[in-house]
């Protein structure tokens, strides 16, 4: 897999003030055209290893969500319209070190869920440089979809039956869970009642949220709750990035969110630590596209095939050894593939 990048270092991020004035730079640089290469294509808008498993489902039911539709390299409306543009449209994050982030040394956006973009813009246009990407909050990747601003979502964005009654997901590309991210000198032990009574912060729209809101155990995570319009957006946030600032602030005590996301931030902090032997969920990622377009769903399951091909020297686990290993160590494979048979 070629590469246009630097290591997977973010140098200059560490530490409260750093960390606060890199996010506010960050916000200044959305509203600029950005690219991976340089300066034209980047704008802001406002289960194991294994085989591919056929799984049975009905119309209507929602018994094994990471389910999808089989691969296919043909051709339809949605790949039509991306071919006659010449570019893919890709939501992404701009804030998640080491999964799509803003190299503050090149300016380019990197990370593990940009290779996977790029890796379709190469199946369906030639060239994983034919991007478009833009930077989508949390609260707005299915918007995004739904308001044609984007073709896909590729942003840690988890497959569960509540997603599926407004987009359509590929087949899973990685296996993470929710955890919880508190300082390291915290009494916090992990999603369990040590969170009673403290403030922890989640994005809005996000998987996280909505396991407070199943089982919370005393924690403070509704910002209706502060009381006042000055805190009211302190607790739950549009990008997940906005958690750790706060922490790092102590303006919260911790943060719910996937671990896969946490090992980033706490990459970019060495004062936290994900807290608990395991995730307390089991989540999948996947691509997201706009609902119904079938056509786009199967060939990026066909690019995702092509993308876990190789065993350790496939594209996926060359991303993996890149951008995760070092946070999120032992990963063999990616999931496999789970197909609908009908």
């Amino acid at each position: 897999m070629t590469r246009k990048r630097t290591g997977p270092g973010l140098r200059g991020w560490g530490g409260v003030t750093g960390m606060a004035v890199a996010c506010a730079v960050t916000a200044s640089l959305t509203l600029l055209p950005l690219s991976h290469g340089g300066a034209e294509a980047f704008v802001r808008d406002t289960a194991g290893p294994g085989t591919a498993q056929a799984v049975q489902t009905r119309s209507g039911d929602c018994e094994d969500p990471e389910a999808s539709l089989p691969p296919s390299s043909g051709s339809g409306p949605s790949i039509e319209k991306i071919k006659a543009r010449g570019k893919l449209i890709a939501g992404v994050d701009q804030n998640s070190f080491r999964w799509g982030y803003r190299d503050p040394e090149t300016g380019g956006i990197e990370g593990f869920d940009i290779d996977l973009v790029r890796a379709i813009a190469k199946n369906i246009l030639g060239d994983p440089d034919a991007v478009i990407f833009r930077a989508i909050p949390t609260n707005q990747r299915i918007a995004a979809l739904e308001n044609d601003k984007v073709d896909v979502v590729v942003r840690t964005m988890t497959i569960n039956c509540a997603r599926l009654q407004q987009v359509s997901f590929s087949t899973a590309y990685f296996q993470a869970g929710q955890q919880v991210l508190a300082p390291k000198g915290s009494s916090i032990t992990g999603f369990d009642k040590s969170l009673a009574g403290k403030r922890v912060c989640t994005a809005e729209g996000s998987t996280a949220y909505e396991a407070l809101e199943k089982q919370s155990f005393g924690a403070v995570f509704k910002d209706e709750h502060d009381g006042t319009d000055e805190d009211e957006d302190q607790l739950t946030v549009p990008n997940q990035l906005d958690c750790l600032v706060r922490l790092q602030l102590g303006e919260v005590d911790a943060i719910v969110t996937d671990n896969a996301l946490a090992a980033g931030q706490a990459a970019q902090d060495p004062a936290v630590e994900l807290k608990g032997d395991k995730p307390f969920t089991t989540e999948y990622y996947g691509v997201a596209t706009k609902r119904g377009a079938d056509d786009l769903v199967a060939r990026v399951n066909q690019v995702l095939v092509d993308y876990r091909r190789g065993g350790a020297n496939s594209p996926w686990m060359e991303s993996y050894r890149h951008w995760l290993e070092a946070g999120l160590p032992g990963i063999k494979a990616p999931p496999a593939p789970k197909y609908r048979s009908n």
